[in-house]
């Protein structure tokens, strides 16, 4: 195996770190992902670090832990960033097209997205990614891939979205702190997006939600292009609190009541379906009514879809994405959650599970593991667009990097 073909995707959650390694195969240029493992998270809370100490400590035991696994040693990685303080926004650039024949080139392309990224980002704010949604060449809009066609002025409409400087550093300095090196921050909605979607989902219009353990993504897509990301405070830790209060319960119990007998669908029980807490390995004495637990997760599970309602209002794509909602992530393991998601999006709605995989390995398909894998496409994707001498999505300056390593003993 060679090292340098490794392609590595990094997930710090705030529950759990997941890392998968994949690699291309000289021949087709297919992706194998060879190792994917996971860890339990500590000093990681709704995305953002806080704990360094703690944080560095789980990475360590990921990368470790990956590294027996795979038997050689992992340098560098794609690192998923999540957390509430992630911000989009709209922007434009402008340039005339520099050769006298008007023929657009590569760099045309790279100075109009770097056009477009000049716009004023809030004190503290950090870019990371500068998206092209669409070129206008000369007046002729809605052009998705300008370079070798004839204009004099070229114009492009981005999306740009943008972290906290200080938890950007936070999170990097921590990885950088194991002994890993960054290719790139990736916004977390957008990797899952690469692993779960097709490109004729992004085409129609399609939400894909992430559902973490205490947070929800989301990224919207319409013609081919991200219209709306966001980043919700609430996940699948809020049923576990729900029915540890409600049954008035440990965190612990409550986590084994979620996982094993966890559902959205309280008609599917009589009032006397009834499990012993001993039975799920519980400590308290006595019993539960799954109709109870049942009642409970759909609440909760409500409540989250209607903030993921909320953020399609704000777009206005609230029951008019025709691909519908993908769901994906650790807590659409939850029985029900679709027809709540179809209930309350009014939308039709899917579990995403990473397409065209090629692994031995049964944890890549696992719903938990999209964002690990998605990065690892995502690497994937843009070093074959090097290789063609296209521009990427543009993300994390390398200033920012170059300054966290200095400061590093």
């Amino acid at each position: 195996m060679l090292k340098d073909s490794l392609i590595t995707g990094l997930d710090v959650g705030s529950t759990t770190i997941r890392m998968v390694v994949g690699q291309k195969s000289r021949q087709d240029e297919k992706l194998k992902i060879v190792g994917a493992i996971e860890t339990p998270a500590q000093g990681i809370s709704k995305g953002v670090v806080v704990s360094v100490e703690d944080a560095v400590s789980s990475i360590s035991a990921a990368l470790e832990k990956l590294e027996r696994m795979v038997g050689q040693p992992i340098d560098h990685a794609w690192v998923g960033i999540s957390g509430s303080h992630i911000t989009a926004q709209e922007s434009k650039g402008l340039v005339a097209v520099s050769k006298a024949d008007g023929e657009i080139r590569p760099e045309d392309v790279e100075r109009v997205i770097e056009a477009a990224r000049a716009m004023a980002t809030p004190p503290n704010y950090e870019i990371l990614h500068v998206i092209p949604k669409s070129f206008t060449v000369d007046y002729q809009t809605g052009i998705k891939d300008p370079i070798g066609m004839t204009g004099v002025r070229l114009e492009v409409e981005t999306q740009i979205i943008q972290g906290l400087t200080s938890q950007i550093k936070n999170l990097t300095k921590c990885i950088y702190r194991t002994g890993l090196n960054i290719d790139d921050l990736i916004l977390s909605a957008l990797a899952t997006a690469e692993s779960v979607l097709t490109s004729r989902q992004k085409e129609l219009g399609v939400v894909v939600i992430n559902f973490g353990g205490a947070t929800t993504s989301i990224a919207v897509f319409e013609e081919g292009d991200v219209i709306h990301t966001a980043v919700l405070p609430v996940g699948s830790e809020y049923v576990t609190n729900d029915i540890a209060i409600g049954l008035r319960i440990s965190i612990d119990t409550a986590e084994k009541i979620k996982i094993r007998e966890g559902s959205c669908l309280p008609q599917n029980f009589k009032k006397h379906d009834e499990v012993r807490f001993a039975d799920i390995g519980g400590i308290e004495d006595g019993s539960f009514s799954k109709r109870q637990v049942a009642e409970i997760v759909e609440a909760r599970v409500e409540e989250i879809m209607e903030w993921v309602d909320k953020e399609l209002k704000r777009v206005g794509r609230s029951g008019m994405l025709p691909a519908g909602a993908v769901i994906t992530g650790n807590g659409a393991k939850l029985d029900g959650v679709i027809e709540v998601a179809k209930k309350s999006l009014r939308l039709p709605a899917s579990l995403g599970y990473p397409q065209e995989l090629i692994s031995s390995l049964d944890k890549v398909s696992d719903l938990s593991f999209t964002t690990a894998v998605g990065l690892v496409l995502w690497g994937s994707q843009s070093q074959s667009n090097k290789r063609r001498g296209l521009p990427g999505v543009d993300t994390i300056p390398r200033k920012i990097k170059d300054l966290i390593k200095s400061l590093l003993p």
